[in-house]
Order: C-alpha cells, then structure tokens, then sequence
C-alpha cells in the first residue's frame, strides 16, 4: 500500500474509510504517529495490540475532534478535566476521565477509565472528521512502533516498523516528536502520570492548584512503564564530567554519541556524534528521530548525556531514563 498524502482530500478520505471499515491506519499528530483504529470497536482494536506485540491490559489514547468527541467516550468530565480541555485541546494533553459503560473496553485496557486527546496536527484533525462522517466516534492510537521501541515521527518510520501493508497518511515530520503530557483527572487531585512538552507551570496556573506525582492509585496509562522507547543498542545516561572522562578513555565499538554540553571534537573517536539541542522543545523534537538514526547506522552502545533538572526538560529526561531501563 503506497503511502497516502495527508495533504490531499482523497488521501484523508481513503484513510477515514479504512478506519471505518475496521482497518488500522498509521496517521500523524503533532507529537509521534499514531497506529489507529476506530475506538468503538473493540476487534479493531485487538489488532493494534496484535500488530504491535502490546499487551491487551495496556490502554491505549482515544484520538477525538472536539471536546464534544469526548463526551462520547466520558462517564463524566469534571471541572479539572474541563479546565484542561479548553485551555490546551487541541494539543498535546491526555486527561484521564472516567469511561462510559459499554464503550471502548478493549482501547481502555479493561480499565473503567479513558484516555482522551484532541491532536493539534492539522492532518490528523482532517482525518477524524473525516471518520466521523462515516461513524468513527474516535480513533484509538498508541504510537506506530512495536512495543517498547522507539517511536516514529515520520512517514517512514511507521513504513519501517510495520512493512507496505499498513495504510499510512503522510503528513510530514511530526513538530513536537515525544507524546503527550498526561494527566488523571479521576480523583479528587489531579495527578501527573507522563510528562511532555506543556510545563507543569503552565498546567498548575490553569488549574489553579499543583499537579500531584503518579502513585499505586493511579489508573495506567500509555507510555508509563519503567522501560519504553528503547533502540535496539544499550542507552546509557551519563552527566557531563561523566560522558568526558569515558570519552577519554579506549572507546567500544559501534559507540554513538548524543550530548549537549560535550562537543564533537571532545568524542571525536565515537563512531557516530550528534549535537543534542541546548532548548528542551528542539531537543524532544528530534530526540525519536536521532535514536532510530543511530539504530540505521548499527550502533552497538549509546551514550547520552543527561539533560538538565530543569522543568522543561521534563519530557525529554523521562523518555531517555525509559530508554535507559530497557
């Protein structure tokens, strides 16, 4: 199946009726690609567990138009949950809400909560209206990787992941490139399960209250497990001195090389060096990006420095200590 331009009404169209006809198609956000199928059926959306090699109980984003598209999936949207919804939808926010019965049990992971998001990406917003008008409420759509792997945030990373006969929708490098923030909005407080790129600043001030930290209580949740978005080399996380007295030594073989403050000079006997962004949004933009390079290129070891402490750096350190712990 050639790839189908999400630039083109027709591409959209064809897209939007494979969802509807039960089929998975990989689809852009601004934050990764999605892998989707229609939310409201639950044997769709078992392949996406299958083709991923996921485990079922693991509950996967429900993609939606509006806010409206939400309530279709919703037992009830709090006022926190709300709040969030308007300040930051679309965009790249996840509120956990309660699910209504009866809808969505195999995306939610059997849980009797959800997962909702309205994307910011103009393509994947042309695509769930597109479904919509032929019956889609929503589109599950966890990153089109196999599981534990790195995710794609182009076209061609989905193509490499899952072969020709995945429907894929192009619609170019995705802009922000780690997935998005998300946050339980079924208690009484709400809870930070995942960061992402909105600073934590910027969510309290809407909230008008702080972001709890994640605990046994917390519903699960997609991309929260200790080990995630691995490449296929060992990714070790080394501070700055650390990465400069390793460097110094005899390098391993097939060693790459991802570091902000220690320039290419410094590891000059790496086989593979790439600059790591001094800004947190340029850094989570092609962080995906630079890991599955390195993967094309046979690295056998990865070393990266650890970025700053630093609340915009949120995302970024949460995706590499994953990375890591694989």
């Amino acid at each position: 199946m050639p790839l189908l331009s999400g630039h083109d009404e027709r591409g959209v169209a064809q897209a939007a009726q494979r969802l509807a006809d039960g089929e998975l198609v990989g689809f852009p956000t601004e934050t990764v690609y999605g892998l989707g199928a229609r939310a409201d059926d639950d044997a769709a959306v078992r392949r996406i567990f299958e083709a991923k090699g996921r485990p079922s109980e693991h509950p996967l984003i429900v993609h939606v138009a509006d806010a409206a598209g939400a309530e279709r999936f919703a037992a009830a949207l709090s006022p926190v949950a709300r709040r969030l919804m308007q300040a930051f939808w679309p965009g790249p926010l996840t509120v956990i809400v309660p699910r209504r019965d009866g809808v969505a049990t195999a995306a939610a992971g059997g849980q009797d909560s959800i997962g909702l998001r309205c994307p910011a990406h103009p393509v994947a917003h042309a695509l769930l209206l597109a479904a919509a008008e032929r019956g889609v409420a929503g589109v599950a759509g966890p990153s089109a990787n196999r599981f534990g792997r790195i995710s794609p945030t182009t076209a061609e990373h989905v193509r490499q992941e899952f072969g020709d006969g995945l429907t894929v929708l192009d619609g170019g490098a995705c802009d922000v490139g780690i997935e998005s923030t998300i946050i339980d909005c079924t208690r009484d407080v709400p809870v930070l399960l995942r960061p992402g790129v909105l600073s934590r600043d910027a969510i309290e001030a809407v909230l008008g209250q702080p972001l709890m930290a994640a605990d046994a209580g917390a519903p699960r949740a997609s991309g929260t497990l200790a080990a995630h978005y691995a490449p296929n080399a060992k990714l070790v996380l080394l501070d700055a001195e650390d990465l400069r007295r390793a460097l110094a030594c005899e390098m391993p073989k097939g060693l790459a090389v991802y570091s902000r403050t220690v320039l290419a000079a410094e590891a000059g006997g790496a086989a593979m060096h790439r600059q790591m962004p001094l800004d947190a949004a340029l850094a989570a933009q092609e962080l995906f990006a630079v890991l599955r390079e390195f993967d094309a290129r046979s690295a056998q070891l990865i070393w990266v420095e650890q970025p700053p402490d630093s609340p915009e750096w949120d995302g970024v350190r949460d995706r590499l200590q994953r990375a890591a712990a694989a």
